[in-house]
Protein backbone atom coordinates (compact mmCIF):
# COMPACT_ATOMS: atom_id res chain seq x y z
CA UNK A 1 0.00 0.00 0.00
CA UNK A 2 1.15 3.59 -0.53
CA UNK A 3 2.84 5.24 2.42
CA UNK A 4 0.84 8.49 2.07
CA UNK A 5 -1.71 9.18 4.80
CA UNK A 6 -5.04 10.94 4.32
CA UNK A 7 -4.95 14.69 4.71
CA UNK A 8 -7.96 16.84 3.81
CA UNK A 9 -5.84 19.90 3.04
CA UNK A 10 -3.37 17.93 0.93
CA UNK A 11 -6.13 16.14 -0.95
CA UNK A 12 -7.83 19.41 -1.86
CA UNK A 13 -4.53 20.88 -3.09
CA UNK A 14 -3.76 17.79 -5.18
CA UNK A 15 -7.23 17.88 -6.73
CA UNK A 16 -6.77 21.47 -7.89
CA UNK A 17 -3.22 20.83 -9.12
CA UNK A 18 -4.41 17.74 -11.00
CA UNK A 19 -7.10 19.73 -12.83
CA UNK A 20 -4.56 22.36 -13.92
CA UNK A 21 -2.01 19.78 -14.98
CA UNK A 22 -4.54 17.71 -16.94
CA UNK A 23 -5.68 20.78 -18.86
CA UNK A 24 -2.10 21.71 -19.72
CA UNK A 25 -1.32 18.21 -21.01
CA UNK A 26 -4.48 18.19 -23.14
CA UNK A 27 -3.57 21.50 -24.76
CA UNK A 28 -0.02 20.32 -25.46
CA UNK A 29 -1.13 17.04 -27.03
CA UNK A 30 -3.79 18.74 -29.13
CA UNK A 31 -1.11 21.03 -30.56
CA UNK A 32 1.13 18.03 -31.26
CA UNK A 33 -1.75 16.19 -32.92
CA UNK A 34 -2.41 19.19 -35.17
CA UNK A 35 1.23 19.16 -36.29
CA UNK A 36 1.06 15.40 -36.85
CA UNK A 37 -2.05 15.75 -39.02
CA UNK A 38 -0.25 18.30 -41.18
CA UNK A 39 2.64 15.86 -41.67
CA UNK A 40 0.21 13.09 -42.63
CA UNK A 41 -1.56 15.34 -45.14
CA UNK A 42 1.83 16.15 -46.71
CA UNK A 43 2.64 12.44 -47.00
CA UNK A 44 -0.70 11.79 -48.69
CA UNK A 45 -0.03 14.62 -51.11
CA UNK A 46 3.32 13.04 -52.01
CA UNK A 47 1.71 9.63 -52.47
CA UNK A 48 3.47 8.02 -49.48
CA UNK A 49 0.45 6.09 -48.28
CA UNK A 50 2.24 3.47 -46.18
CA UNK A 51 4.18 6.11 -44.24
CA UNK A 52 0.95 8.01 -43.62
CA UNK A 53 -0.81 4.87 -42.37
CA UNK A 54 2.05 4.11 -39.97
CA UNK A 55 1.94 7.64 -38.55
CA UNK A 56 -1.81 7.36 -38.02
CA UNK A 57 -1.79 3.98 -36.28
CA UNK A 58 1.76 3.52 -35.00
CA UNK A 59 4.26 4.85 -32.55
CA UNK A 60 5.65 8.08 -31.22
CA UNK A 61 7.69 9.37 -28.32
CA UNK A 62 5.00 11.52 -26.73
CA UNK A 63 4.18 8.81 -24.13
CA UNK A 64 7.65 7.79 -22.93
CA UNK A 65 6.54 5.94 -19.81
CA UNK A 66 3.02 4.73 -20.57
CA UNK A 67 1.85 1.19 -21.21
CA UNK A 68 0.35 2.47 -24.46
CA UNK A 69 3.79 3.59 -25.62
CA UNK A 70 5.39 0.27 -24.73
CA UNK A 71 2.69 -1.62 -26.61
CA UNK A 72 3.07 0.44 -29.77
CA UNK A 73 6.86 0.25 -29.58
CA UNK A 74 6.63 -3.55 -29.76
CA UNK A 75 4.01 -3.70 -32.51
CA UNK A 76 4.76 -0.75 -34.81
CA UNK A 77 6.79 -0.78 -37.99
CA UNK A 78 8.54 2.55 -37.46
CA UNK A 79 9.23 5.04 -34.64
CA UNK A 80 9.33 8.49 -36.16
CA UNK A 81 8.63 10.60 -33.07
CA UNK A 82 5.09 11.62 -34.11
CA UNK A 83 1.91 11.35 -32.12
CA UNK A 84 -0.11 8.14 -31.94
CA UNK A 85 -3.00 9.78 -33.71
CA UNK A 86 -5.86 7.33 -33.21
CA UNK A 87 -4.85 6.08 -29.77
CA UNK A 88 -4.02 9.60 -28.68
CA UNK A 89 -7.56 10.73 -29.49
CA UNK A 90 -8.73 8.08 -27.03
CA UNK A 91 -6.09 9.11 -24.49
CA UNK A 92 -7.21 12.74 -24.68
CA UNK A 93 -10.76 11.65 -23.89
CA UNK A 94 -9.44 9.76 -20.85
CA UNK A 95 -7.62 12.88 -19.60
CA UNK A 96 -10.79 14.91 -20.04
CA UNK A 97 -12.80 12.37 -18.05
CA UNK A 98 -10.25 12.37 -15.21
CA UNK A 99 -10.33 16.17 -15.17
CA UNK A 100 -14.12 16.12 -14.83
CA UNK A 101 -13.92 13.57 -12.00
CA UNK A 102 -11.41 15.76 -10.15
CA UNK A 103 -13.72 18.75 -10.50
CA UNK A 104 -16.58 16.59 -9.20
CA UNK A 105 -14.57 15.67 -6.08
CA UNK A 106 -13.70 19.33 -5.54
CA UNK A 107 -17.34 20.38 -5.69
CA UNK A 108 -18.36 17.52 -3.35
CA UNK A 109 -15.35 17.57 -1.10
CA UNK A 110 -17.53 17.41 1.99
CA UNK A 111 -18.60 13.89 0.97
CA UNK A 112 -15.00 12.93 0.23
CA UNK A 113 -13.79 14.12 3.63
CA UNK A 114 -16.25 11.94 5.57
CA UNK A 115 -14.73 9.33 7.90
CA UNK A 116 -16.03 6.25 6.06
CA UNK A 117 -14.39 3.10 4.69
CA UNK A 118 -16.26 3.36 1.38
CA UNK A 119 -16.98 6.48 -0.68
CA UNK A 120 -20.41 8.07 -0.71
CA UNK A 121 -22.50 7.12 -3.79
CA UNK A 122 -22.29 10.74 -4.90
CA UNK A 123 -18.51 10.50 -5.38
CA UNK A 124 -18.04 6.75 -5.80
CA UNK A 125 -17.68 6.89 -9.60
CA UNK A 126 -15.03 9.61 -9.44
CA UNK A 127 -13.01 7.90 -6.71
CA UNK A 128 -13.03 4.55 -8.54
CA UNK A 129 -12.07 6.15 -11.85
CA UNK A 130 -9.05 7.95 -10.36
CA UNK A 131 -7.79 4.88 -8.47
CA UNK A 132 -8.26 2.65 -11.52
CA UNK A 133 -6.95 4.91 -14.31
CA UNK A 134 -4.62 7.50 -12.79
CA UNK A 135 -1.50 5.45 -13.56
CA UNK A 136 -2.17 5.83 -17.29
CA UNK A 137 -2.42 9.62 -17.13
CA UNK A 138 1.27 10.28 -16.40
CA UNK A 139 0.35 13.15 -14.06
CA UNK A 140 2.38 13.27 -10.86
CA UNK A 141 -0.27 15.24 -8.98
CA UNK A 142 -2.89 12.66 -9.92
CA UNK A 143 -0.63 9.85 -8.74
CA UNK A 144 -0.31 11.48 -5.31
CA UNK A 145 -4.09 11.94 -5.16
CA UNK A 146 -4.56 8.28 -6.05
CA UNK A 147 -2.29 7.21 -3.19
CA UNK A 148 -4.25 9.41 -0.77
CA UNK A 149 -7.54 7.86 -1.85
CA UNK A 150 -6.16 4.32 -1.64
CA UNK A 151 -4.92 4.95 1.90
CA UNK A 152 -8.23 6.52 2.93
CA UNK A 153 -10.44 3.66 1.73
CA UNK A 154 -8.10 0.77 2.50
CA UNK A 155 -6.43 -2.16 0.80
CA UNK A 156 -9.53 -4.27 0.10
CA UNK A 157 -11.47 -1.46 -1.53
CA UNK A 158 -8.48 -0.37 -3.61
CA UNK A 159 -7.79 -3.93 -4.82
CA UNK A 160 -11.44 -4.34 -5.82
CA UNK A 161 -11.33 -1.10 -7.80
CA UNK A 162 -8.08 -2.02 -9.55
CA UNK A 163 -9.65 -5.32 -10.63
CA UNK A 164 -12.95 -3.57 -11.45
CA UNK A 165 -14.95 -6.08 -9.42
CA UNK A 166 -18.67 -5.75 -9.96
CA UNK A 167 -18.10 -3.17 -12.69
CA UNK A 168 -17.41 -0.43 -10.14
CA UNK A 169 -15.41 1.57 -12.71
CA UNK A 170 -17.38 3.49 -15.33
CA UNK A 171 -17.57 1.82 -18.74
CA UNK A 172 -16.49 5.10 -20.32
CA UNK A 173 -13.18 4.91 -18.46
CA UNK A 174 -12.66 1.18 -19.06
CA UNK A 175 -13.14 1.57 -22.83
CA UNK A 176 -10.53 4.33 -22.95
CA UNK A 177 -7.98 2.00 -21.33
CA UNK A 178 -8.31 -0.77 -23.90
CA UNK A 179 -5.22 -0.95 -26.12
CA UNK A 180 -5.84 -2.49 -29.52
CA UNK A 181 -4.58 -2.21 -33.07
CA UNK A 182 -6.95 -0.01 -35.11
CA UNK A 183 -8.73 -1.64 -38.03
CA UNK A 184 -7.69 -0.77 -41.60
CA UNK A 185 -11.12 0.77 -42.15
CA UNK A 186 -10.67 3.09 -39.18
CA UNK A 187 -7.18 4.11 -40.35
CA UNK A 188 -8.51 4.85 -43.84
CA UNK A 189 -11.33 6.86 -42.27
CA UNK A 190 -8.84 9.03 -40.38
CA UNK A 191 -6.76 9.52 -43.52
CA UNK A 192 -9.87 10.53 -45.46
CA UNK A 193 -10.85 13.15 -42.88
CA UNK A 194 -7.30 14.55 -42.75
CA UNK A 195 -7.16 14.75 -46.54
CA UNK A 196 -10.47 16.65 -46.60
CA UNK A 197 -9.34 19.07 -43.89
CA UNK A 198 -6.13 19.98 -45.74
CA UNK A 199 -7.52 19.91 -49.26
CA UNK A 200 -5.56 16.86 -50.43
CA UNK A 201 -7.08 14.85 -53.27
CA UNK A 202 -6.98 11.30 -51.95
CA UNK A 203 -9.49 8.45 -51.99
CA UNK A 204 -9.33 5.49 -49.64
CA UNK A 205 -8.67 2.13 -51.34
CA UNK A 206 -11.41 0.71 -49.12
CA UNK A 207 -13.91 3.22 -50.52
CA UNK A 208 -12.95 2.26 -54.09
CA UNK A 209 -13.43 -1.43 -53.31
CA UNK A 210 -16.83 -0.79 -51.76
CA UNK A 211 -17.81 1.27 -54.79
CA UNK A 212 -16.96 -1.59 -57.15
CA UNK A 213 -18.83 -4.09 -55.04
CA UNK A 214 -22.05 -2.08 -54.92
CA UNK A 215 -23.13 -3.43 -58.29
CA UNK A 216 -22.60 -7.06 -57.36
CA UNK A 217 -25.50 -9.24 -56.22
CA UNK A 218 -25.93 -12.24 -53.96
CA UNK A 219 -28.90 -14.53 -54.61
CA UNK A 220 -30.39 -12.00 -57.04
CA UNK A 221 -30.40 -9.26 -54.41
CA UNK A 222 -27.96 -6.32 -54.31
CA UNK A 223 -25.55 -6.21 -51.41
CA UNK A 224 -26.54 -3.82 -48.64
CA UNK A 225 -23.92 -1.25 -47.75
CA UNK A 226 -22.47 -1.73 -44.29
CA UNK A 227 -22.85 1.07 -41.81
CA UNK A 228 -19.63 2.46 -40.28
CA UNK A 229 -18.96 0.91 -36.88
CA UNK A 230 -17.03 3.83 -35.43
CA UNK A 231 -17.61 7.55 -35.61
CA UNK A 232 -14.67 9.53 -36.94
CA UNK A 233 -13.61 13.01 -35.83
CA UNK A 234 -14.00 15.78 -38.38
CA UNK A 235 -10.73 17.66 -38.61
CA UNK A 236 -10.19 21.22 -39.72
CA UNK A 237 -7.03 23.19 -40.38
CA UNK A 238 -7.21 24.91 -36.99
CA UNK A 239 -6.88 21.55 -35.28
CA UNK A 240 -10.38 21.40 -33.90
CA UNK A 241 -12.52 18.35 -34.41
CA UNK A 242 -16.20 17.74 -33.94
CA UNK A 243 -19.33 16.27 -35.46
CA UNK A 244 -22.02 18.23 -37.28
CA UNK A 245 -25.24 16.33 -36.64
CA UNK A 246 -27.93 16.36 -39.29
CA UNK A 247 -30.94 18.29 -38.09
CA UNK A 248 -34.30 16.52 -38.22
CA UNK A 249 -36.79 17.54 -40.87
CA UNK A 250 -39.33 19.87 -39.29
CA UNK A 251 -43.01 19.82 -40.34
CA UNK A 252 -44.12 22.91 -42.33
CA UNK A 253 -45.87 25.67 -40.44
CA UNK A 254 -49.37 26.90 -41.25
CA UNK A 255 -47.92 29.93 -43.09
CA UNK A 256 -45.71 27.69 -45.21
CA UNK A 257 -48.70 25.46 -46.03
CA UNK A 258 -50.69 28.49 -47.14
CA UNK A 259 -47.79 29.70 -49.32
CA UNK A 260 -47.32 26.28 -50.93
CA UNK A 261 -51.07 26.05 -51.61
CA UNK A 262 -51.04 29.47 -53.23
CA UNK A 263 -48.18 28.71 -55.63
CA UNK A 264 -50.12 26.37 -57.97
CA UNK A 265 -52.96 28.86 -58.08
CA UNK A 266 -50.63 31.62 -59.29
CA UNK A 267 -49.69 29.58 -62.37
CA UNK A 268 -53.14 30.02 -63.97
CA UNK A 269 -55.63 32.90 -64.10
CA UNK A 270 -57.57 33.47 -60.88
CA UNK A 271 -61.12 32.21 -60.84
CA UNK A 272 -63.91 34.72 -60.48
CA UNK A 273 -66.51 34.50 -57.66
CA UNK A 274 -69.11 33.45 -60.24
CA UNK A 275 -66.99 30.50 -61.33
CA UNK A 276 -66.56 29.45 -57.70
CA UNK A 277 -70.31 29.60 -57.15
CA UNK A 278 -71.04 27.55 -60.28
CA UNK A 279 -68.48 24.95 -59.22
CA UNK A 280 -70.05 24.60 -55.77
CA UNK A 281 -73.53 24.36 -57.31
CA UNK A 282 -72.43 21.51 -59.59
CA UNK A 283 -70.91 19.65 -56.61
CA UNK A 284 -74.15 19.99 -54.60
CA UNK A 285 -76.18 18.72 -57.54
CA UNK A 286 -73.89 15.71 -57.86
CA UNK A 287 -74.30 14.95 -54.15
CA UNK A 288 -78.12 15.09 -54.44
CA UNK A 289 -78.08 12.55 -57.26
CA UNK A 290 -76.20 10.08 -55.02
Amino acid sequence: MPSATWSSAKAKVQLRLSVQRLRTIQQKREAQAKSSRRDIALLLEKGKLESARIKVEASGSSHPQSELYLFTQEHSLATSGNMILINDDVNLELLELLELYCELLISRFGLLDQNTREPDPGINEGVCAIIHAAQRAEVKELQILRELLMHKYGREFSAAVMENRGGCVSDRVVKKLVVETPSPQLVDGYLTEIAKAYGVKWTSPTALTVGRDEGSKVGGQPLAAEEPSEALPVYSEDGLSGHTPKLPDLPPTEDEDEKSNRQPDQAGPPESPADDFESLARRFQALKKR
